[in-house]
């Protein structure tokens, strides 16, 4: 678990903490490691969770599958991203979404008791820490609430405008690479992959945008 310190310490949970606190705060947080093969499942719906979460290797996606197998994909976990902290307060009821390694992955639990109740000794660092937790989530709620902006326009193209010029303000560039492949792309803005496809092809035919695979140029 040492080799990830370096990850943990550019995570939003750790920000401000040293490498050498984390590693004293491991046996404190009563730390733990997993590791998944691609397609497997970290968490199933309807789990009870007591661990926050973080991804230190791979890439794993917040999904959800209807009763007909149709799917969508809630959100994107990458390497240093932190997911079950919506579960952290008491009574919060089961997991709703399935937690699944799109490659293959190895997480880092924490006891979520642990982290909320400081040590004995009060370090300053345990403090931090929970302030962070405070942070992230606000700041997964705005990346909530960002997504509903996209899923609220009505056509498919809307949400494609969306979805793209959103994250070409984050990447600050014209040019972007997205996290999704074309079928993933379609469950995570919940429309049609051969739908939003062809659009894509119309799109680049009116020349507001060229693509290959992932990879997006906004014209």
């Amino acid at each position: 678990m040492k080799k990830y310190i370096p990850i943990l310490r550019r995570t939003k949970l750790f920000a401000g903490v040293g490498e050498g606190e984390i590693s004293a705060m491991l046996g404190c947080l009563q730390a733990k490691q997993d590791s998944y093969k691609k397609g497997e499942y970290v968490f199933r719906q309807g789990e009870y969770l007591n661990n926050i979460t973080v991804l230190v290797e791979g890439s794993l996606h917040i999904q959800r599958d209807d009763y007909w197998g149709n799917r969508s994909i809630i959100n994107v976990i990458g390497i240093g991203e932190m997911f079950g902290e919506a579960y952290a307060a008491p009574d919060s009821g089961a997991l709703l979404n399935d937690v699944v390694a799109v490659e293959d992955s190895t997480v880092i639990f924490f006891d979520v008791k642990r982290i909320l109740t400081v040590c004995s000794s009060a370090c300053k660092f345990h403090s931090i820490v929970v302030q962070n937790l405070f942070f992230a989530m606000s700041e997964k709620n705005r990346k909530l609430v960002q997504k509903l902006g996209h899923m609220s326009k009505r056509s498919t193209r809307e949400k494609l405008i969306s979805y793209l010029s959103e994250e070409a303000k984050r990447q600050n560039s014209g040019t972007i690479t997205i996290p999704f492949n074309r079928q993933q792309l379609a469950d995570f803005l919940s429309v049609d992959r051969s739908a939003m496809s062809n659009e894509l092809c119309k799109m680049r035919d009116e020349g507001l945008l060229m693509f290959e695979k992932n990879k997006f140029t906004l014209l």
